[in-house]
């Protein structure tokens, strides 16, 4: 059975912040100049935000250039910053670090706390409202190439493949999106991506990408503990001073209460269990009462780009280019990434638009690089381009180096600090064996505070039909039994 084709100006994988604002842009820019552009954006889950996890705190400042009048358009960010804590964290007690010695970068002032899904929702109405195609439910499996080279689009998964490989009834071939350029906003280590990374060596001259997870979960608290607007962040405690990571929690909504913990891939222990840790950090004395006599409504997990600036990869390739995560924007002390993501969507359709007014296509848009550079996203990423590598010396050295950088930078010093230092490892060549690292006994989940990875699993929402092929695919199966287990106790 024949593929089905279907041609665009521009194709978009993936409808998150990045894929989004880089169409809405696009067809902002159209309709600006009197040109029709025909831009599809295609989204894996079953819906925009299904795959994005609930409470973030937004800085709105990407936001305030794609729709200067949000607020007007009824985007969903009731919640205002009203108060930030941070706190250093030892097995008993939390110390707070006063405002006054947070670098003025950390301040959330301005900002606002949000669930992303909802946010990534009300997007896709405005990107539909300006004729923007998107397809929810269709993953992008494939990458196609032209007679040069150059990237000519995607093509989605077939549907009705059984588990075995063979054709189900309902069988139907994927279909072939091809596009003048091809913008991909996979989030972060998509498979494409990780493709189209290998064939134009757009990691060459680049440090390793490094990485971390972060789990979250979405409580409902009762109403005296619910402080709206209250921002927290914490170090320290359960982590030892050599793995970083950190938590934070996020007052928002109707009672409600976002979660998370961060902990950086780096670790050397492989018996560590980053979802163990949070559910300990969760009985800390000063963090459990936040949540005694609430309810856990869900909970989700997330690979994070942590490399910064010295980790992004060269941005664009014969036919098109990596926006948001898919490159790696977060911006790792202040726990942001998504208006980065956004910006650098809006940097890649305005090269894009350039492009197609001239009559281009599938070439390299050398534009969207170079508006990088320039832009304030740069400038975000520049300021703490140290502090990640700076962890490497421990907690207190690595965040006392770190603030001192970003403090600098802050107030137009940063000449003083004017070097970069470099990630020199994959977060994979620190892991220690097993036989070489002690054992940790974690406490038994009580059902209440803390819960087991089933229970967790199943508020994460995530319906898969049985009868498919798995979505996951080894390089080579034997590794981990043979590596993965046999060496390292099974870390993954």
């Amino acid at each position: 059975m024949a593929r089905e084709t279907m041609e665009y100006d521009v194709v978009i994988v993936g409808a998150g912040p990045s894929g989004l604002s880089a169409a809405i842009r696009l067809k902002q820019l159209a309709a600006q100049n009197g040109r029709e552009l025909g831009v599809c954006v295609l989204e894996k889950g079953s819906e925009v935000g299904a795959h994005i996890l609930s409470g973030a705190v937004i800085d709105p400042r990407a936001l305030n250039e794609l729709f200067p009048d949000w607020q007007a358009r009824g985007a969903p960010l009731a919640t205002p910053v009203s108060e930030d804590r941070f706190l250093m964290l030892d097995s008993e007690k939390a110390y707070r670090i006063p405002s006054w010695m947070l670098p003025p970068l950390m301040n959330n002032h301005g900002n606002y706390i949000i669930s992303l899904g909802n946010v990534c929702r009300w997007l896709d109405t405005q990107a539909e409202s300006l004729g923007v195609e998107i397809y929810a439910g269709f993953s992008a499996a494939e990458i196609l190439y032209d007679e040069r080279g150059a990237v000519r689009g995607v093509a989605t998964g077939d549907q009705g493949v059984a588990k075995d490989g063979t054709h189900k009834p309902e069988y139907q071939p994927g279909m072939e999106l091809h596009a003048k350029y091809t913008l991909f906003a996979e989030g972060c280590r998509g498979s494409l991506s990780q493709e189209l990374m290998a064939r134009f060596n757009l990691r060459d001259g680049v440090d390793p990408q490094l990485y971390g997870i972060g789990l979250k979960e979405l409580w409902q608290v009762v109403p005296e503990k619910h402080k709206p607007g209250l921002v927290v962040h914490t170090q320290g405690w359960p982590l030892d001073s050599y793995t970083g990571g950190g938590s934070f929690i996020y007052h928002f909504g109707d009672h409600l209460v976002s979660a998370g913990f961060v902990v950086h891939l780096s670790y050397e222990n492989p018996h560590l269990s980053p979802y163990d840790e949070f559910q300990r950090f969760k009985t800390h004395p000063a963090i459990r009462g936040t949540f005694e006599g609430g309810k856990r409504i869900g909970y989700g997990a997330r690979a994070i780009n942590e490399g910064g600036l010295q980790s992004i990869p060269k941005l664009a390739f014969p036919g098109g280019a990596l926006i948001g995560c898919s490159a790696g924007f977060v911006n790792l002390p202040r726990i942001k990434g998504s208006h980065n993501a956004m910006k650098t969507g809006m940097l890649a359709a305005e090269a894009a638009f350039v492009a197609l007014s001239e009559g281009r296509a599938r070439d390299e848009l050398a534009a969207y690089p170079e508006a990088f550079r320039k832009s304030w996203v740069y400038e975000d990423l520049y300021k703490v381009r140290n502090v990640k590598p700076g962890l490497k010396w421990g907690l207190w050295p690595g965040t006392l180096h770190g603030g001192v950088h970003m403090w600098l930078n802050d107030l137009g010093l940063g000449a003083l600090v004017g070097w970069t230092l470099r990630h020199t490892k994959a977060d994979h060549q620190s892991l220690k064996k097993a036989a070489e690292a002690p054992k940790i006994d974690y406490p038994k989940y009580d059902g209440v505070l803390t819960f087991d990875k089933l229970s967790s699993v199943f508020l994460s929402n995530t319906n898969h039909e049985e009868n498919q092929p798995g979505h996951l695919q080894l390089r080579d199966p034997a590794i981990p039994t043979k590596v993965n287990l046999a060496l390292y106790d099974g870390p993954e």
